[in-house]
């Protein structure tokens, strides 16, 4: 990788490229042995004194190292719902090709479900496989359905957000919670036909990217089903399509519908 100083007036200049290499060149090129999110510092140092400073490089990244920020990254990386969502963000049928029966604009929580409250809540993942996250005002973004078989507390619902089956629920973040990412998995869903509530059928999505959670823990998303599936993912964004549970009688459980938000970095 090359490395270009814009520094004026120095005569002198100390790499260090974040991997116990360092250069004293003044635009140096340098091969990391493995990629990963590295710090470069640059101190350059003239007749007006040494300055420095320090940027962050991102070579060849695994999606473990996308969602956690990689082993460097102590604190983990912290994801929230994008209130800007993505023209792919829809509620969809949970079916084969996750048919969309609803686009998702910009602002769509606070705008016409009157839950916006739910893009502050904050999801983190550490490169060691821990897990936690804060709701911010106390509630999770959840399925109405979800929360009344379960019999949690609504801290929020509109009638806007109750016809699309939504609402906000009390939960308490589970201590001590652990996430599992599988990056190439078959992974069969038995969904209900959001129609009738009452057909079934297995689904397999082939080769998927999923996500699943310890306890009572998720992403994003509270109901029945927390494995979800990551859809796309860069180390600034990813969307994941999370399962929704939207009928009654006797597959109340089993979802029918999902839910595919697009997700930004908070730090």
């Amino acid at each position: 990788m090359a490395f270009t100083t814009l520094t004026l007036n120095a005569d002198s200049w100390t790499w260090d490229f974040g991997d116990s290499e360092s250069s004293n060149e003044k635009n140096p090129v340098h091969i990391y042995q493995q990629g990963g999110i590295y710090a470069v510092t640059l101190i350059a140092t003239g007749k007006g004194g040494t300055a420095g400073d320090t940027t962050e490089v991102a070579l060849a990244l695994s999606v473990m190292e996308m969602l956690t920020g990689g082993p460097s990254a102590a604190n983990g990386k912290t994801w929230k719902i994008s209130a800007g969502h993505s023209d792919k963000d829809a509620i969809s049928l949970a079916d084969a090709d996750f048919t969309v029966i609803q686009d998702v604009p910009a602002g769509a929580l606070g705008l016409f479900l009157g839950i916006g409250e739910e893009y502050e809540d904050e999801f983190t993942f550490k490169f060691d496989g821990s897990y936690g996250h804060d709701t911010k005002n106390g509630g999770a973004f959840a399925g109405l359905v979800y929360t009344s078989v379960m019999g949690l507390d609504i801290v929020n619902i509109t009638a806007e957000s109750q016809s699309f089956g939504f609402c906000s629920a009390a939960y308490t973040p589970e201590a001590g919670a652990t996430f599992t990412l599988t990056e190439d998995k078959d992974l069969t869903v038995t969904v209900v036909s959001q129609a009738d509530g009452t057909a079934t059928a297995d689904i397999t999505y082939s080769d998927v990217m999923t996500l699943d959670f310890s306890g009572t823990e998720f992403i994003g998303f509270m109901d029945f089903m927390r494995e979800c599936i990551i859809q796309e993912i860069t180390p600034d964004k990813m969307r994941l399509a999370m399962f929704m549970s939207a009928t009654q009688g006797a597959h109340f459980n089993k979802p029918s519908l999902a839910v595919i938000f697009t997700f930004e970095v908070v730090r």
